[in-house]
């Protein structure tokens, strides 16, 4: 017969399950946010509503004035006025980017209610086990961040340019990743706890590779922002050359990696290439600790980045490339999160 604090862990360990597979579902979620960001950014649709309302707009226009009212602030901006309205766009244009950019607002919105209503369901039933509280607390805050830095880069697209800034931009992306990489490391905790092993910590090599990775990450953000990916097609070479022709250095070399489109292209492209090494390396340390499934994911995540940031160059960025490029970025994070998780348990 099961005493009181054997009946106790057990239904620790069984709350603890269910949170990890909670948790993952709404990774699953932050993915597929992050791909259909990728998409509102590729058809221009980010800057389609003017207005940040989390509650009242859930819903779209549902009426031809309401239409018109909202096609009328899209055309007081200056992404209309120089770009869009020149170029004849319609109403029904304008529903085309404006139905990416809600599709976008609404995935953010019911990410929110996915996280915050298990998590008051799960702490009112007191299944949330101790030390945990604090982390899912600091993973709802960067939930809510997210759409805080959401709002903030739509904003700078709305009154003295025709796009985002690309260092918002690059914010935006970044934060959904760490939110991401947070929870694939706290569901994983969670399910070695629910088997009675104590929390990953994060190695060296580990660090090495999540570090190394967020840069390229932040580059390929900066890529997209300034649409440094049209300023050369071909590949292994830019424009025929090694390295490529026009970077401004006026400014200094801080401010042309950070502005100029030669030089972030060049540098996202390049570095992609230390990146997969450090990560060939934490694969092959995977395998030799007897985690081959995450070793496989390490892998086939940075081989089909690579192949797809490849081909989108080389097709002249077509939406479905340049999408499926965003949404591997997305699945190597997790990966890689999976596999520092891995190398970081104790006895692993």
């Amino acid at each position: 017969m099961f005493d009181s604090s054997t009946m106790r862990a057990a239904d620790g360990r069984t709350g603890a399950l269910a949170l990890a597979r909670w948790l993952q579902a709404v990774a699953v979620l932050v993915v597929l946010i992050v791909a259909v960001g990728g998409i509102t950014r590729l058809t221009e649709s980010g800057l389609s509503i003017t207005a940040w309302q989390p509650i009242t707009g859930a819903l779209p226009p549902l009426t031809g004035a309401q239409w018109q009212a909202a096609f009328a602030a899209y055309r007081r901006i200056p992404q209309y006025i120089e770009v869009n309205g020149p170029a004849g766009m319609t109403l029904a244009d304008y529903k085309f980017i404006y139905y990416w950019e809600w599709v976008h607002r609404l995935l953010a919105r019911l990410i929110g209610l996915a996280f915050a209503l298990p998590l008051a369901w799960f702490w009112v039933k007191r299944r949330i086990p101790p030390g945990y509280k604090p982390r899912l607390l600091a993973l709802l805050a960067l939930g809510g961040l997210q759409g805080a830095v959401g709002w903030w880069m739509v904003s700078s697209g709305l009154v003295h340019d025709v796009r985002v800034s690309h260092f918002r931009l690059a914010a935006h992306l970044l934060v959904a990743l760490a939110l991401l990489g947070a929870l694939v490391w706290t569901a994983l905790d969670l399910r070695a706890l629910a088997r009675g092993r104590p929390p990953a910590r994060l190695t060296g090599l580990a660090g090495l590779a999540l570090a190394m990775l967020l840069a390229q990450l932040f580059f390929g953000a900066l890529t997209a922002g300034l649409r440094a990916g049209h300023v050369a097609g071909d590949w292994p070479l830019m424009q025929g050359r090694l390295f490529p022709d026009g970077v401004d250095w006026s400014a200094g070399p801080v401010h042309a990696m950070l502005y100029d489109p030669f030089l972030i292209h060049f540098i996202h492209r390049w570095w992609a290439w230390a990146v997969a090494a450090v990560l060939v390396v934490m694969g092959r340390r995977l395998r030799a600790r007897g985690a081959r499934p995450a070793s496989v994911a390490v892998h086939c995540a940075f081989g089909t980045q690579i192949v797809l940031g490849v081909a989108t160059v080389m097709t002249g960025i077509p939406l479905w490339l340049a999408a499926a490029h965003q949404l591997t970025g997305a699945l190597l994070v997790a990966a890689t999160a999976w596999g520092a998780h891995v190398l970081g348990r104790k006895g692993a």
